[in-house]
């Protein structure tokens, strides 16, 4: 019995709640992909460097905050500057889509044309954050590291393996439960929020109801502006941030949305969770498990590990290659890509 319970010990250490977190920070940004498709109709793939850019200015924030003895008690004092981050992210959307979207919106573009502008929309936001911010690793988290250290948790249960629950891990989730929460309310109880699902399921009939088309584009950016940011934020504090690591994510931030279904944000949540364990399950080595569970002399050789971490993002691919072979409109019936 003790076995078993230090084996789940290591489990829920090293993989449950690190792709808990992982999860919870790629179902924000597919949610992100999948309302720009849903209501806007193209792939976005400056979505990864709108995480970026809101990251990048909140950390500009959160220096500033910190050197003026700003700061936040045991939480991190970039949720002070979060609010500033996502206000200037959106303002940034919104002078996008006006001198670039906009034209070829009115234009009634393929999507693909759409796509391809979205993409140089994408280099042109990595270059001016790399050329503010830098392209090194920033470590911008403050305040109390530790919910629990291992330590402590072993001196509590007695066990021989500790847990150990990171203040960014903890946040991380109960702040996207809460943008999830705030997200579904506004888009269901809303008349602006009815307004973009009626005009995302039949934009026809919505503007002959009265609805301002550019109104809903508006608030659709400063939703995504929103929940980039916040996504990014939260990565960052979790991990680090590095400019071009946010370019990496763009592959299973739209697995996770294709996964669960383009245009349904139920679906971007299951699907940002279900690519999060399947990367960290296959890449996580499991013979520290396996050690509190198999006697010594079955033990297998080697680490017990299918890819190396270097190759995680390649499980993103095989997703969303499967997923495109097999169920193109996604585990909740999206719209098909």
């Amino acid at each position: 019995m003790v076995g078993f319970l230090n084996a789940l010990v290591v489990f829920l250490n090293f993989v449950f709640v690190p792709a808990l977190a992982y999860g919870s920070q790629l179902a924000l940004g597919a949610l992100g992909v999948t309302l720009i498709y849903g209501i806007l109709r193209f792939s976005n793939f400056a979505h990864g460097d709108t995480m970026a850019f809101g990251t990048m200015v909140t950390i500009l924030i959160t220096w500033w905050m910190q050197g003026v003895g700003i700061s936040f008690g045991f939480l991190p004092t970039a949720l002070l500057a979060l609010p500033f981050g996502i206000v200037i992210t959106g303002l940034a959307l919104l002078g996008t889509d006006r001198g670039v979207y906009r034209f070829y919106r009115q234009q009634k573009a393929d999507p693909v044309i759409l796509v391809i502008v979205s993409m140089g929309v994408m280099f042109i936001m990595n270059g001016v954050v790399r050329f503010v911010i830098g392209v090194d690793d920033i470590n911008f988290a403050d305040g109390t590291r530790f919910i629990i250290t291992a330590r402590e948790f072993q001196e509590l249960t007695g066990l021989q393996e500790g847990l150990a629950l990171r203040t960014t891990q903890v946040l991380t989730v109960v702040t996207a439960a809460i943008a999830v929460a705030l997200l579904f309310w506004f888009l269901n109880k809303t008349r602006t929020g009815k307004s973009m699902r009626a005009f995302s399921d039949n934009e026809a009939l919505a503007l002959l109801s009265g609805i301002n088309p550019e109104r809903v584009v508006a608030v659709t950016w400063l939703i995504v502006a929103a929940l980039a940011t916040t996504a990014g934020v939260l990565y960052g504090l979790d991990k680090s941030f590095k400019a071009f690591t946010y370019f990496q994510l763009l592959l299973p931030i739209f697995a996770a949305a294709i996964v669960g279904g383009l245009g349904n944000p139920l679906g971007a949540i299951v699907g940002g969770f279900v690519v999060a364990f399947s990367e960290v399950m296959v890449t996580y080595p499991w013979r520290r498990v396996l050690s509190h569970l198999l006697p010594e002399e079955r033990m297998p050789d080697g680490l017990v590990q299918l890819i190396s971490t270097d190759y995680k993002f390649a499980v993103s691919f095989i997703i969303l290659i499967i997923v495109l072979l097999f169920r193109p409109t996604g585990l909740f019936k999206g719209k098909s890509v």
